[in-house]
């Protein structure tokens, strides 16, 4: 399973959109497949796995929670961050700025997508699974994927387009 493992908490991020609550969801998903491996009779153990975290995700109560805000503060205090943790120590943060906008925007449309749609793209376009992996992971009928995936691309090409969120 370990050689999964980065596959395993890609999803759970996307999934839960918090990296903290994602650790939190491949942990109870490795401790799952670690109970259950002897009864895994498939020939696909990455797709077991991604299916078993996809499980722990959406059992979790924090899929759906939103934006969660963080104060700002003058020194570093529990729950907040401190002012001086958000200045860029890069060299020249406008080159910084440009080189990261296309990326940080990608991921932007990719988050604000319903998550029975980003679901699939994440693992089609990230994980790079076949549709066939996708179906089984997700337990939707493989017709079902393509359509959700279609329309996901169709939403992320016309966001993209408007340089707005779906």
């Amino acid at each position: 399973m370990l050689p999964h493992l980065d596959a395993a908490y890609n999803l759970a991020r996307w999934l839960m959109r918090d990296a903290t609550a994602a650790e939190d969801v491949v942990q109870e998903a490795m401790l799952r497949a670690l109970t259950y491996f002897k009864s895994f009779k498939g020939v696909n153990p990455r797709a077991w796995l991604l299916q078993i975290v996809r499980n722990a995700a959406y059992a979790s109560a924090s899929l759906e929670r939103g934006v969660q805000f963080v104060p700002i503060a003058p020194t570093a205090e529990p729950g907040a961050v401190a002012a001086e943790d958000l200045v860029s120590t890069a060299d020249d943060p406008e080159v910084a700025l440009i080189k990261t906008s296309g990326e940080r925007q990608v991921r932007e449309l990719i988050a604000a997508l319903p998550v029975e749609l980003r679901e699939p793209l994440v693992l089609r376009e990230l994980e790079e699974l076949s549709y066939k992996e996708i179906a089984e992971i997700t337990r939707i009928p493989i017709g079902t994927v393509m359509s959700r995936l279609f329309r996901a691309r169709q939403l992320l090409a016309q966001s993209a387009a408007r340089g707005a969120t779906p």
